[in-house]
């Protein structure tokens, strides 16, 4: 008797087992698939060095993510991968406004965005004929009321050419010892 339960224990559990695995979603083919603006991307955030080792590379990136006010988290030059991130105020005149008229009007207090923390992730890898650099930068915000309020990634290319410019006159200056 005992082993009748114990089958139709296993049986149920296997039909139940199943059952649901009929049910999972499957991952639409286009999901997988690169946008055209993710090439472009990639191209704003990519640059090749040549003639510079990656540790010089890497010594210069930092260099100069802390010449942009950047504070280095982590750096792990075996990976070739340095973080680093930097706290900046986040209000905005129209969210200010907003939350005034919004007030006035009886609706109640409004959080506004009050700071955030930009991060840029670099990492540095062998490519044909000299080394890759890849940066990006992200920026999390928090409103008044500590709650994160949005994730969101820069995508500015000046902000990347500054990046660059200035990496490329780094790594010029200590490949020469100036």
């Amino acid at each position: 008797m005992r082993g009748i339960r114990k089958q139709t224990a296993y049986l149920l559990l296997l039909t139940l087992i199943l059952l649901l695995s009929g049910c999972a979603a499957t991952i639409p083919k286009e999901a997988l698939q690169l946008s055209p603006a993710s090439l472009e991307d990639r191209q704003m955030e990519t640059r090749r060095f040549e003639g510079s080792s990656e540790n010089e590379i890497l010594s210069a990136s930092a260099g100069v993510l802390q010449d942009l006010g950047f504070q280095i988290t982590e750096s792990e030059t075996k990976l070739g991968v340095i973080v680093g991130t930097k706290e900046r105020d986040a209000v905005e005149t129209q969210q200010v406004a907003a939350a005034i008229i919004l007030a006035l009007l009886g609706g109640g207090a409004m959080p506004i965005d009050k700071n955030q923390k930009i991060k840029a992730s670099l990492v540095v890898k062998p490519g044909s004929n000299g080394y890759l650099v890849r940066i990006t930068f992200q920026r999390l915000v928090w409103n008044t009321q500590n709650q994160l309020s949005k994730i969101e990634g820069i995508r500015d290319p000046e902000i990347y050419k500054e990046f660059f410019d200035r990496l490329s006159k780094s790594i010029f200056l200590e490949a020469n010892k100036i």
